[in-house]
């Protein structure tokens, strides 16, 4: 696999619009930290480290909904293997005006955008969500 954490929010995308309740994905310490974001930000409900068939160690992400809507609107790479994105503190993008989240990996750990430009650090732009 070339782009894990890719993998992982076409994973959330997809179980999303089937209307799933929880959707499992393989773990490391990155996906982790951006799920940590996306609880704290209200998009899932949370996460459980578990392992799969084959003993492999894997994470159950819990989709949240509301009103039979998914809280994610629109999850969207912006740093890809490919083409990596870095942005100062004065350019990390805003997501509809404030709206959405920016997830950035900084050197104190992945954040949010408001998040890291209260901490004044800039970095990888990992992706977008609404």
């Amino acid at each position: 696999m070339n782009d894990p954490i890719g993998d992982m929010l076409t994973r959330i995308r997809n179980a999303a619009m089937r209307g799933k309740s929880t959707v499992s994905s393989p773990a490391s310490k990155l996906r982790c930290w951006v799920l940590d974001v996306l609880a704290d930000e209200g998009y899932i409900r949370g996460y459980e480290k578990t392992t799969d068939a084959n003993g492999h160690p894997a994470v159950e992400i819990s989709l949240k909904y509301f009103e039979g809507a998914p809280a994610i609107r629109e999850m969207k790479r912006v740093s890809k293997p490919g083409r990596r994105v870095y942005a100062s503190v004065k350019d990390i993008p805003s997501v509809r005006q404030g709206l959405g989240v920016s997830i950035v990996s900084t050197p104190k750990g992945v954040m949010s955008d408001a998040a890291a430009r209260a901490a004044n650090v800039g970095g990888e732009v990992l992706c977008t969500v609404f």
